[in-house]
């Protein structure tokens, strides 16, 4: 599915059924140099059992037009631009890691449209390190190498998983490289610039009204466990959830454990 937001096309996978404003739409926002397919399952899932889903790519990643916006608050109104431009008056909205300060923001600047928050991967401040910005800057394939090793729990996930021939950090490393390659503009700089530089975070957290899941992963190295206090200390109507056996790219890594958890934050 494409929108025009701001004079560019955008797209949104809609998990293989066609996009209904008038069922409970989820809107599933990814994070730095990756695209809607992070949400490959959850999204498939969820629009095949109940909801309506428009699984994002942000601005100059994936297949929607560039350039990449340089800061989460340019994200969250772009965010909510998109909500009232698909015709849905409320939604859940589900993001990782920058996608999480992504829609915290937007929670935030327009909480009337917020049905339920999931965050996941989150952590505030979500500060990246020099040398991990550096490559991004200088090295971009560096930066990939390093954020995918620490990204996951294990170099050797379980046999199968999850399906024959599938290799979760090789599928993370090829979308990381996939977004460089048709996007040359620095998005991997772009997107830890906007992570590194977001202030409002712990403001933004108290002004969100709507119920909210923290989904953080126990061997998480990018976002640790401890490192989203900040924000759960801020919101009074919230739920934290640690899934075990599990670093930061959780929907890959641990696919039916998100999905488990954000359906049944969800439906309840």
């Amino acid at each position: 599915m494409y929108l025009t937001i701001q004079n560019k096309e955008v797209y949104a996978y809609t998990g293989g059924k066609a996009f209904n404003p008038n069922l409970p739409t989820v809107i599933l926002v990814h994070g730095a140099q990756n695209d809607h397919s992070v949400w490959a399952m959850q999204s498939r899932y969820l629009a095949h059992h109940g909801f309506s889903v428009l699984a994002l790519d942000l601005p100059g990643h994936g297949r929607s037009a560039g350039p990449a916006l340089s800061s989460v608050e340019k994200l969250a109104r772009w965010l909510l631009e998109l909500i009232e431009l698909s015709g849905v008056q409320q939604a859940y909205v589900a993001g990782h890691s920058m996608g999480s300060l992504v829609a915290l923001e937007a929670a935030s600047m327009a909480p009337e449209r917020i049905q339920k928050l999931a965050l996941l991967g989150t952590a505030f401040p979500m500060k990246v390190s020099d040398a991990l910005l550096f490559s991004a800057q200088h090295d971009e394939q560096s930066a990939i190498d390093m954020v995918n090793i620490f990204s996951h729990s294990s170099m050797a996930h379980k046999p199968s998983c999850p399906g024959p021939g599938f290799s979760v950090m090789n599928g993370s490393m090829r979308l990381m490289q996939r977004i460089s390659s048709i996007n040359p503009d620095q998005v991997f700089f772009n997107d830890f610039t906007a992570c590194n530089t977001y202030l409002n975070g712990e403001e933004a957290a108290k002004n969100v009204q709507c119920p909210t899941l923290f989904l953080l992963a126990r061997q998480d190295m990018m976002t640790p466990v401890k490192a989203s206090s900040l924000l759960s200390n801020a919101i009074n109507n919230k739920q934290i959830h640690i899934i075990e056996n599990c670093g930061h790219s959780m929907m890959s890594e641990q696919a039916d454990a998100v999905l488990d958890a954000l359906l049944g934050f969800m439906k309840n």
